[in-house]
C-alpha cells in the first residue's frame, strides 16, 4: 500500500523529544504490521445461499427428491424442488436486506490523524499508521491507534471502551486506547499499536470468537426427529405387510415414499422465516433493526437481559446531582462561583453540565463579572477565573477537592464531605472562591452520569414480562448499584470476581472487563438460560454476539454493530419492550403452526399406513397425499401473520408435551377420518372414496388450526384476515376439484356438504377436549429467571 502524504500543516507543534519516522520507514512497517483497520469476515453470498440448503429439513427433503427421480416421478421431483427452493430463497433475501440495512449504519467518515513523518506534520488517513509513528493529538480527535504519550497533557474519553463514563487524565508515559475520544488537551504520543494488535482490535478478536447459540435449528430437528422414528417405523411395518401379502412393489414403493413426504413437515423452515421476516418489518416500523432473523424466535424467549450502563440505560452525560455548600455560603452561590470557571467552547463534559445546572437556577444577584479564563490544567486539576465587580478584584478556583484543599485554609471540613459524596459513587468538584481575605473552599458539586428518562419505565415493563433485567458496567461498585436501584433493577452488587466464581445471583455486575461480561453470558447459557445482552460500546461487543438476542443501541459502535443481531435505530431502549412483545406473537403463531402440522402429520400418517394395514387397499391415492399437503400448506402460512396477543411471560419450546398433546388431538381425527371411510365405501365405489377422505383430511387439517390458534375457546380470538380468506378460498377449491372430478374421481355436492357439516360439528367437540392439553402447551414459559 502506498502512504498518502499531504501538504505540511502550517502551525504544526514542535516536539523536542519526538522524531517520527521516515515515509521508507513507514512503508516498510506498513507491509511488516499491515494496515490499521480491523479485517472484515464477509462470506460468499453464493456461500450464503448454498448454506440454506445444508439443515436437517433439507436434508430429507432432497433425499426424498432424489428418490422420486430414481422412481422415474419427474413431477413429484420437480414439486419437492421448488418447495426446497423458495425456502431458500426466502431466507436469503430476507436477511441479505437486513444486513444491506445494517451496512449503511456502519458507513462514517473516514478518520484522519496527525502525523510526523519525515520532519513534517502531515494529515494522513488513520489506516496507514504505523507502530513508532508519532501523532498529535488534540481536544475532539478520535485517537486513531494505541498510543502512548511523549509530551502534554490530555482528557480522554473511554465510555465506549471501558464503560466508564468518566473521562480519564493522561500525562507523558500513559496510554491513551484506540477509539477513545480527546476531551481536554493536547499532546503528542507515539503510536504503539495498530489494528488487531491495538485494544479496539484485540475486542474486536474476542467478537469474532464468540459463537452465537441459536435454538431455531435445535427446535426443528426436534419435532423432525420425533416425526421421523414414527414415520421409519411405519414404512417398516408397511413394507413387511406388502411383502407377507404379495403387494406389487411398483405400487408400494411410491406410497412408501409419499408417507415419508406426508411426515417431513415441508413448509416448517419456510413459514418460520417467513413469520420472522414479517416481524422485521413491523420491527423496523418500530425502531428496531433485525440483522439476524433467528433473533426474533429467541426474543421470545428470553429470560434474562444483561444492560449495560455507560450510555445504554444512562445518557452517558455528566449532570450535576448536587450543590454541597461550605462554610455558610449559599448554595446558589456556589454554582455561580463555578460556572465563571467554565467555558463552553471546550465541550468539556464537566463544564457542560455545570454551566446546564446554572442555567437552570441562575442567580441574578450575582454581580461579578469574569476577566480572566485559565483553563483547567490536568498536571494541577484544576480551573481559575479572575473577576472584577466595581474595580474589586476576586478569583474561583474549580477542580479535584484535594488540589483545593492544598490551597485552602480550614478545608478539613470540605474534604470530609467530598468523600461522603465519593463514596454514593459520584464525580466530586471543588469550588474555591477568594472575594476578601483567604481563599476558602465555598462548596462541592457532585456530578454523576443521568440515567435516560425511560430507562426506569422500560425496566418495569421487562420485568413485568418475566425478563430478569441486570446491569454489567465498567463502572466502580457504588456508583452501578445507586444508578441500578434509582432504575429499579435490584440492589444485590458484585465485582467481577463473582462472574469468575460463578457467583450469579447479584443484580450488578461493577468494574467488569470484556472478557467478563462475554464469561456471564456464557455461563448463563450454560445454565440453560434464554440471554439478551445490550450495549453500546466496543466493550460489549464479545458478549453482542455471544448472546442469544444481542442489542446495539442506536449511538453504538460500529464494531458493537455488527456483533448484534438486533440495532435500535433511535435513542434508549425503550422500544426494547415492543421488540419483545413482537418475538412473542412471532412465537404464539409458530407454536400454532407447529402443533397444527405435527398433529396432522401424525393424523395422516397413521392414517395412510393404519389404513393399508386394515383394510387392505389404499384409503387414498399418493397423488392426492401430494395435492394435501399444498392444500394444507396454502391456508397453515397464513399463520405467519395471524392476529395473537403476546403471552405475559418468556416461552419456551418443550417438545414433548407438544408432541403429546398433538398427539391427542390427531388420534381424535384419526378415528373420524376411518368412520368417513367406511361411510364412503358404503355408498360410493372405492375411487370416489378415496377423494371423500382426501376431503375429510383437508377439512379436518383446516379445523385443527381454528382449534390450536386459541387455548381457550375457538370463538375467542377473531383470526386474521388472511387466514380467513385463505381458509374459505381452500375449502372452496377443494370441494369444487371433487365435484367436478378434476385430478380425482367425483363425489356428488350433497356429499361433500354434509361432510363439510360433520368436520365443524366434530371440531366443536374436540374444542372442549383440547382446552386442558393447549393451556399446558401455553403454560411452558419462563423457567428460573
Amino acid at each position: 500500500m502506498s502512504i498518502t502524504s499531504t501538504p505540511n500543516l502550517t502551525g504544526a507543534p514542535t516536539i523536542g523529544t519526538a522524531k517520527g519516522l521516515s515515509t521508507q520507514e513507514a512503508v516498510e512497517r506498513l507491509k511488516k504490521f499491515g494496515p490499521n483497520a480491523i479485517p472484515r469476515q464477509k462470506p460468499h453470498p453464493i456461500r450464503v445461499f448454498l448454506l440454506k440448503f445444508w439443515a436437517p429439513v433439507p436434508w430429507m427433503l432432497e433425499v426424498t427428491c432424489a428418490l422420486e427421480i430414481i422412481l422415474h416421478k419427474p413431477v413429484e421431483a420437480i414439486i419437492i424442488g421448488l418447495l426446497l427452493a423458495a425456502n431458500a430463497v426466502l431466507g436469503f433475501v430476507e436477511e441479505h436486506r437486513a444486513q444491506a440495512a445494517l451496512e449503511i449504519l456502519r458507513h462514517r467518515l473516514e478518520i484522519n490523524a496527525r502525523v510526523l513523518r519525515d520532519g513534517k506534520w502531515l494529515l494522513l488517513p488513520a489506516r496507514e499508521l504505523v507502530p513508532g509513528d508519532c501523532i498529535y493529538l488534540r481536544m475532539g480527535d478520535m485517537v486513531p491507534a494505541d498510543a502512548r504519550l511523549i509530551e502534554g497533557n490530555i482528557e480522554v474519553d473511554q465510555s465506549a471502551l471501558t464503560g466508564e463514563s468518566t473521562p480519564v487524565e493522561l500525562a507523558p508515559g500513559g496510554d491513551a486506547r484506540s477509539g477513545s475520544v480527546v476531551k481536554r488537551g493536547e499532546s503528542a504520543a507515539e503510536i504503539t499499536a495498530t489494528g488487531a494488535k491495538s485494544f479496539f482490535g484485540k475486542t474486536a478478536e474476542l467478537v469474532r470468537g464468540a459463537k452465537t447459540v441459536g435454538h431455531m435449528e435445535q427446535i426443528i430437528f426436534s419435532i423432525v426427529k420425533y416425526l421421523l422414528v414414527m414415520d421409519v417405523t411405519l414404512v417398516v411395518i408397511v413394507l413387511v405387510y406388502a411383502f407377507a401379502v404379495g403387494m406389487a412393489w411398483s405400487v408400494i414403493l411410491p406410497f412408501a415414499l409419499i408417507l415419508l413426504v406426508a411426515s417431513v413437515p415441508v413448509a416448517l423452515p419456510a413459514t418460520f422465516t417467513l413469520a420472522q421476516a414479517a416481524a422485521s418489518l413491523e420491527m423496523a416500523d418500530n425502531n428496531v433493526l433485525v440483522t439476524r432473523l433467528s433473533a426474533i424466535q429467541e426474543l421470545a424467549g428470553m429470560q434474562q437481559l444483561c444492560c449495560d450502563k455507560t450510555g445504554t440505560l444512562t445518557l452517558n452525560e455528566l449532570a450535576v446531582e448536587k450543590v454541597q455548600a461550605l462554610n455558610g455560603t449559599a448554595e446558589q452561590d456556589v454554582l455561580a462561583f463555578a460556572a465563571q470557571t467554565c467555558d463552553a467552547g471546550t465541550q468539556d463534559p464537566i463544564d457542560m453540565a455545570i454551566l446546564e445546572k446554572y442555567q437552570e437556577n441562575s442567580v441574578p444577584t450575582f454581580r461579578w463579572q469574569r476577566e480572566k479564563l485559565i483553563p483547567f490544567d490536568p498536571a494541577t486539576k484544576r480551573a481559575e477565573a479572575e473577576l472584577q465587580l466595581n474595580g474589586k478584584k476576586a478569583r474561583c478556583i474549580k477542580g479535584a477537592p484535594t488540589a483545593l484543599a492544598a490551597l485552602c485554609k480550614n478545608a478539613e471540613n470540605g474534604l470530609k464531605q467530598a468523600e461522603l459524596l465519593a463514596a454514593q459513587g459520584n464525580r466530586v468538584v471543588g469550588v474555591a472562591a477568594q472575594t476578601d481575605g483567604d481563599l476558602k473552599m465555598i462548596g462541592l458539586l457532585s456530578l454523576r452520569d443521568p440515567p435516560r428518562p425511560e430507562s426506569a419505565d422500560t425496566i418495569a415493563k421487562l420485568q413485568a414480562l418475566g425478563i430478569r433485567v441486570r446491569m454489567v458496567t465498567g463502572d466502580g461498585e457504588t456508583t452501578a448499584r445507586a444508578i441500578s436501584i434509582q432504575l429499579g433493577i435490584g440492589n444485590k452488587s458484585a465485582d467481577r470476581s463473582a462472574i469468575e466464581k460463578g457467583q450469579l445471583d447479584a443484580d450488578v455486575f461493577a468494574g467488569v472487563f470484556p472478557e467478563d461480561k462475554i464469561a456471564l453470558v456464557r455461563q448463563l447459557q450454560q445454565r440453560h438460560i434464554i440471554t439478551g445482552m445490550t450495549g453500546d460500546g466496543v466493550n460489549d461487543a464479545p458478549a453482542l454476539k455471544q448472546a442469544e438476542v444481542g442489542i446495539a443501541v442506536s449511538n453504538a459502535t460500529d464494531v458493537a454493530r455488527a456483533a448484534a443481531s438486533l440495532v435500535l435505530t433511535k435513542p434508549g431502549v425503550s422500544h426494547l419492550t415492543d421488540a419483545v412483545k413482537i418475538g412473542r406473537k412471532v412465537y404464539r403463531r409458530m407454536l400454532t403452526y407447529t402443533t397444527n402440522k405435527v398433529t396432522k402429520t401424525i393424523q395422516v400418517a397413521l392414517f395412510l399406513s393404519l389404513g393399508l394395514l386394515i383394510t387392505g387397499s389404499l384409503v387414498t391415492t399418493p397423488r392426492l397425499v401430494l395435492l394435501l399437503l399444498f392444500a394444507n400448506d396454502f391456508v397453515t402460512m397464513s399463520l405467519a401473520g395471524d392476529r395473537v396477543t403476546p403471552s405475559p411471560h418468556p416461552d419456551r419450546w418443550n417438545i414433548r408435551v407438544l408432541m403429546g398433546s398433538s398427539a391427542v388431538i390427531a388420534i381424535s381425527w384419526l378415528l373420524y377420518c376411518f368412520a368417513v371411510f367406511y361411510v364412503g365405501r358404503h355408498f360410493l365405489p372405492l375411487p370416489a372414496t378415496q377423494t371423500l377422505v382426501f376431503l375429510a383430511l383437508v377439512f379436518s387439517g383446516l379445523s385443527t388450526v381454528y382449534l390450536v390458534r386459541e387455548t381457550g375457546a375457538l370463538w375467542k380470538s377473531r383470526p386474521g384476515s388472511f387466514l380467513l380468506w385463505a381458509t374459505i378460498g381452500d375449502v372452496l377449491a377443494v370441494s369444487a376439484l371433487a365435484v367436478f372430478g378434476i385430478l380425482m374421481a367425483p363425489v356428488p355436492i350433497v356429499m361433500v356438504l354434509a361432510l363439510l357439516v360433520a368436520t365443524i360439528a366434530m371440531m366443536l367437540v374436540l374444542d372442549v377436549v383440547k382446552k386442558p392439553l393447549l393451556r399446558r402447551l401455553g403454560g411452558l414459559q419462563g423457567g428460573d429467571a
